[in-house]
């Protein structure tokens, strides 16, 4: 498995999730549970397990409504980017296409969403959707991806057993227990890892 260490990462090797780490998915939902359902009181670091029943006082009706808005329409959603993503991403773009891995099921209304924000060449971006987070590691391994930034400890587990090397993006549902992975803090601090753009 390599090793992030001091090497910089070549645009061109590295692939990203993209809820929770090129998006404030998180963020929005707990707007739309404020905004349209009353739910207040709802903050990030309430959010201590990758899967919502188990840590929010949130109907799992309200919960599955939630997610289908986010999922179906990030406009609706209210959908932003986390801070410096859409910077970073547009630095690397410029080396190397852009690749999205995400367990979302449909790419359609995410991809339209990067391609507005990013404001790229159609062929600068490539958003694949698997549909579930366990085939990650084989659409990472058929593009010959050595690297994912990701921010479910599960997937990045996975992705390990296949020879790719996991950045977890730090979210308060990932921070259980200690982890091998590299954790980044910020955008800021996952863009040091890059080689620089030519």
């Amino acid at each position: 498995m390599k090793q992030a260490g001091s090497l910089r990462i070549s645009p061109h090797e590295i692939a990203f999730d993209i809820d929770g780490v090129v998006t404030d998915t998180m963020g929005s939902f707990i707007r739309i549970a404020r905004e349209r359902f009353g739910i207040n009181g709802l903050k990030k670091e309430d959010i201590t397990s990758y899967w919502l029943d188990e840590c929010l006082p949130v109907p799992e009706e309200i919960i599955e409504e939630i997610i289908a808005i986010i999922l179906n329409d990030p406009w609706q959603a209210g959908l932003e980017p986390l801070p410096g993503a859409i910077e970073s991403l547009r630095a690397l773009a410029s080396d190397s296409p852009l690749v999205f891995v995400t367990a979302r099921p449909v790419r359609g209304p995410i991809e339209s969403w990067l391609r507005e924000r990013l404001e790229l060449p159609d062929d600068r971006i490539e958003v694949i959707a698997t549909g579930r987070h366990e085939a990650k590691a084989e659409v990472l391994k058929g593009l010959g991806k050595g690297y994912f930034v990701e921010d479910h400890l599960k997937t990045c587990q996975e992705l390990v057993r296949h020879g790719i090397m996991a950045i977890v993006l730090d979210q308060p549902w990932n921070r259980n227990g200690s982890t091998p992975f590299r954790r980044v803090r910020s955008w800021e601090e996952l863009s040091a890892l890059f080689a620089p753009v030519s």
